[in-house]
């Protein structure tokens, strides 16, 4: 991890929260909110790579908008909440330590990115919502490519960009694939691993398991 230059970041489920748009309605919602939350997550998911595979491409919010309208049908979800959730997406909580984890990297000069699925506007409108302006010297978007990870044309923007070797970037994601994919193009892949859960077996395994971010910064020093 010495050679490290830059630190790039999954956005969705890594540094944010996806579950939050729901849990902000759960009152509304029901008990069912979580079941709700985690289809909607998985469907918008699978969406991206279903695209991928028949060349269909939609950006991020039109999927997200797709994966929710099966969602709500499949939860029996009043068709009235559709925009309050949407816009919800727009204001997805960061995780507890992300904020202040930011900001002691940044202090100690390393190049952050984020790398994600999500519109330019999207992701800038989540990053200027959360307070973490000026945290990131850039975000990248798959758009630039037009197509999702764990396509390996997306893990190459940050390359092009800066000018660096595949094993300079240390890349952190909470998810299994996503990992996967940024591992086997050449990154240092850390899994961020909230929920304990298992990991995939597609052809790489993660030098390094975390917690959560704070473990990023004992590591790295």
């Amino acid at each position: 991890m010495k050679n490290i230059k830059a630190i790039i970041f999954d956005a969705y489920g890594t540094l944010f929260d996806v579950n939050s748009a729901a849990e902000k309605c759960k009152e509304k919602i029901g008990d069912k909110w979580e079941s709700f939350a985690n289809y909607w997550r998985t469907t918008q998911l699978e969406y991206t790579w279903l695209r991928n595979l028949m060349g269909k491409h939609k950006d991020f919010w039109q999927v997200t908008e797709d994966s929710l309208d099966k969602s709500m049908r499949a939860f029996d979800i009043k068709i009235s909440m559709k925009n309050e959730l949407l816009n919800l997406y727009k204001f997805l909580s960061p995780f507890d330590e992300v904020p202040k984890s930011l900001k002691t990297l940044k202090e100690k000069k390393y190049k952050l990115a984020i790398l994600s699925n999500g519109t330019p506007k999207l992701l800038n409108e989540l990053i200027k919502n959360n307070d973490l302006e000026n945290l990131f010297d850039d975000i990248f978007s798959v758009e630039e490519v037009g197509v999702y990870k764990p396509d390996s044309r997306v893990y190459d923007i940050p390359i092009k960009k800066y000018r660096i070797k595949k094993n300079e970037i240390a890349f952190l994601s909470a998810n299994t694939w996503d990992v996967s994919g940024g591992g086997n193009f050449g990154y240092n892949s850390i899994w961020v691993n909230r929920n304990n859960n298992i990991f995939d077996n597609l052809d790489y395994k993660p030098k390094y398991e975390i917690k959560d971010l704070n473990k990023l910064i004992s590591l790295l020093s």
